[in-house]
């Protein structure tokens, strides 16, 4: 199995990160983004936001927790223009950092935050998500609370979380414990851009059988989208959760197979399957 190509899908800059790394434990990893990531454009959630932080700036204590639904979420959070001008930091936050994995933990690390702020899954957790979150969160809520879960969005006019997604879920569990979650979406979630180039990238691609590394069930959607024509049967998808499995499966991959999604998890099971 080592020997074969194995295309990671993640956005950048996650990918290059993703790809020499596993190039490094040996893994012949090639990167092919199937998702562009970029700061929200929409004014509904530009609006959000705003909401949100002038309620932090009358009182700091507003929110019991900002969930963190992503990397991309801690990072365009704090290095977003109205977060910066409203001097809401790592430092100044009273509230606790929720996260769902390993990826969006050490963001947070790296954006500041102190490991006694943060609450997460167990390393060794079966999945990453807002489910296993919540097992571990529970206990802080109270009647009353609010969380502020930021979030991506899918283009200009899509500030709400999408029916069926953990972030939804969570919202729920919320609900039911007299609680309220409030979204604030901080970056846009889009299929790349199918230039020429980016098509004959794909093609190269896909002439030889490969292993595709899928952590997002966007990724198969936008890959799905962007070259229908294509067949999958030869080429072996390694998904890092049961729903991206169901979508490679639809998309017609002649394997899929499930992985824990951290690095060393993915490097290890690589190995177990050569």
């Amino acid at each position: 199995m080592a020997a074969l190509p194995l295309i990671v899908t993640r956005p950048a800059p996650d990918n290059q990160r993703w790809v020499h790394a596993l190039q490094a434990l040996g893994h012949r990893a090639e990167g092919l983004p199937l998702m562009d990531i970029g700061p929200s454009r929409s004014p509904q959630a530009q609006a959000a936001l705003q909401a949100a932080l002038a309620d932090m700036a009358h009182n700091t204590a507003c929110y019991r927790a900002l969930m963190f639904v992503s990397a991309n979420a801690v990072r365009y959070f704090f290095t977003h223009p109205l977060v910066q001008a409203a001097a809401v930091t790592p430092a100044t936050l009273a509230a606790r950092c929720w996260s769902p994995g390993p990826g969006t933990t050490q963001a947070l690390r790296e954006a500041g935050v102190a490991d006694a702020q943060i609450d997460a899954p167990a390393a060794d957790a079966a999945q990453f998500e807002s489910e296993t979150l919540w097992a571990v969160v529970a206990p802080q809520v109270r009647h009353g609370d609010c969380v502020l879960i930021v979030r991506g969005a899918d283009g200009l006019n899509n500030p709400e979380p999408a029916q069926g997604t953990g972030r939804a879920w969570l919202a729920t569990q919320l609900q039911a414990r007299g609680a309220r979650a409030v979204f604030a979406p901080v970056y846009e979630r889009h299929a790349p851009a199918a230039t020429p180039a980016w098509q004959d990238r794909l093609h190269q691609l896909h002439v030889q059988s490969a292993y595709w590394l899928f952590s997002s069930s966007e990724c198969l959607q936008h890959l799905a989208a962007l070259a229908p024509a294509l067949t999958w049967q030869a080429h072996t998808a390694l998904a890092t959760h049961p729903r991206i499995a169901q979508q490679a499966q639809a998309l017609g991959f002649g394997r899929v197979l499930t992985t824990r999604p951290a690095l060393d998890d993915i490097h290890r099971f690589i190995q177990s399957q050569s």
